[in-house]
């Protein structure tokens, strides 16, 4: 009988690299095929990639962001770990999609997306910033109330496929030198090594009708 090897030990050094080797950047045509690994994963009805690149040849009103593995090799291909969009109109944001990898949630994805989302609707000229969450999600709800979201509202029966309600959450005075101050502690408070529980759970039923996860599933 072969023993099998036993796994090295990881330690804090290695961990802190493991957590911060994530870079965020636009998203562009070639990193669709990883986006559609994701959003197959974990939307129930999916969008398309039709419908990613139109909202990609939209970019006076929208930006859309990545996860990538931020690998050292320039032969290495950079995983899509997540991804995030938003769209402005009229001085607000409306957060379309937050998804990471089920297989990636303790390394702060969503977070990561959500800091550099919000810096680009904030030079959008968003004032404020609005999203759609289950009730039961308090992961999510407080990973939002991190970034200065507050609940509002209620959608009754919003996510179709559970009739679940949705909390209806709004961020404002992102233009206010207070807020830069909130993207920055959470830049901050990212680059330290640590877990970080907290789901995004968005549906945004004014593009082409997207449905949200399970309220039981983890998406950072």
């Amino acid at each position: 009988m072969v023993a099998s090897p036993r796994r090295p030990a990881v330690g804090p050094a290695r961990a802190r690299e493991a957590m911060t080797a994530v870079v965020v950047e636009p998203m562009r045509r070639r990193h669709i095929r990883g986006v559609m690994a994701i959003e197959q994963l974990v939307y129930p009805k999916p969008w398309t990639p039709a419908l990613f690149l139109s909202e990609l040849a939209q970019p006076k009103s929208r930006t859309y962001l990545v996860a990538l593995e931020n690998s050292r090799s320039f032969l290495r291909r950079r995983n899509v770990l997540g991804y995030a969009g938003v769209m402005v109109a009229v001085g607000e944001a409306h957060i379309t999609t937050v998804a990471a990898h089920p297989h990636h949630h303790r390394r702060k994805i969503a977070s990561r997306l959500l800091v550099q989302l919000l810096r680009e609707a904030r030079l959008l000229g968003a004032e404020a910033a609005t999203l759609e969450v289950r009730v039961n999600n308090r992961g999510a709800q407080r990973l939002y109330a991190a970034f200065g979201f507050a609940p509002v509202g209620v959608r009754p029966g919003y996510y179709a496929e559970t009739g679940e309600d949705a909390l209806i959450m709004w961020a404002s005075g992102l233009l206010s030198d207070a807020y830069a101050d909130i993207l920055q502690h959470q830049a901050a408070r990212l680059a330290r090594p640590g877990g970080d529980s907290g789901a995004a759970d968005l549906h945004v039923p004014w593009v082409q009708q997207r449905v949200g996860l399970p309220a039981d599933t983890g998406r950072d």
